[in-house]
C-alpha cells in the first residue's frame, strides 16, 4: 500500500477511526500526519518515516477487524513503497482540515469529514494524473475507439489515458478492463474509476492495475461489481 493510498483510506474511513480511538490515541494519530505534512516533500527518506509513523498509529491503535486496520494487515504487493510527489501535500490539506474542523487535543467534537471537500478531490485528480498514461493521438494511433477506455481531462495537456488500460508499451486497449470501466460508468465518472483502478483494494489485496494478468479476470470484474452493489 503507498502513502497515497494509506492517506485515502484514512479520509474515506474517518468517521469510524475517530469514534475507535480514544482522545490520547487520535490525537496522536493527527499529530503523526501534521508531522507528515510538514517534511519536506524532497527528503523521501523522511517522509517514508513520517508515514510510517502514521501507518504504527493506524495498527497501533486500531481494532482488529477495523477497515482500515484490515488493509494494513492484508496482503501487500511486492516492491518498494514509492513516494509520489504529492503525499506531503495530500497529508497537509488532510491534517489542516482535521484541526480546522475543531479537533482539540481536550478532546473536542470533531464534525463528519465532507464527502468531497475541493481540496482532497484536487489532490487525489494530481495524483491520478500523475500516473503514466497515454495522450489522445496515442491512443488513435492504437486502437480503432476510446469506448470502454478511461480519459482523464488535463487543464494542461489535454485527454489522458491511464496506461495500464493497454497492453505493453502502448499496446492495444485491455478486454477485461474496458468490461470493468463499463461496469465502474467510467464515461460517467471517469475520475472515480481510475481511482478504484489506482488505489488499494481491501477485497483484491492490492492495486487492481497492478493485479492485471495476475488475478482472474472474473476476480477483477466481482470486485468491481460487489463495490457498485455496496458489498
Amino acid at each position: 500500500m503507498n502513502p497515497e493510498e494509506l492517506l485515502d483510506l484514512v479520509r474515506l474511513h474517518w468517521d469510524g477511526i475517530r469514534s475507535a480511538l480514544d482522545d490520547a490515541d487520535r490525537d496522536e494519530l493527527v499529530s503523526r500526519l501534521g508531522a507528515l505534512a510538514a517534511t519536506p516533500q524532497q527528503e523521501a527518506r523522511a517522509v517514508r518515516r513520517a508515514v510510517q509513523g502514521v501507518r504504527k498509529a493506524l495498527a497501533d491503535f486500531l481494532p482488529p477487524g477495523h477497515p482500515v486496520r484490515t488493509a494494513l494487515d492484508g496482503p501487500r504487493l511486492a516492491g518498494q513503497v514509492v513516494v509520489g510527489p504529492h503525499v506531503v501535500e495530500q497529508a497537509r490539506e488532510l491534517h489542516t482540515w482535521l484541526t480546522s474542523a475543531g479537533l482539540r487535543t481536550s478532546g473536542g467534537p470533531v464534525p463528519a469529514l465532507p464527502a468531497d471537500p475541493e481540496g482532497i478531490i484536487a489532490a487525489v485528480r494530481r495524483r491520478l494524473l500523475a500516473q503514466p498514461s497515454l495522450s489522445a493521438r496515442e491512443v488513435r494511433d492504437c486502437c480503432d475507439s476510446t469506448d470502454g477506455l478511461i480519459a482523464l481531462d488535463d487543464p494542461v495537456d489535454g485527454p489522458r489515458y491511464p496506461a495500464f488500460q493497454f497492453a505493453g508499451d502502448g499496446g492495444a486497449p485491455i478486454p477485461v478492463v474496458r468490461r470493468v470501466n463499463r461496469l465502474l460508468l467510467a464515461d460517467q465518472d471517469p475520475w472515480g474509476a481510475a481511482d478504484w483502478w489506482l488505489s488499494g483494494n481491501q477485497w483484491l489485496g492490492g492495486r487492481p492495475a497492478a493485479l492485471l494478468g495476475v488475478l482472474p479476470e472474473e476476480l477483477l470484474a466481482g470486485a468491481a461489481s460487489a463495490m457498485l452493489e455496496g458489498d
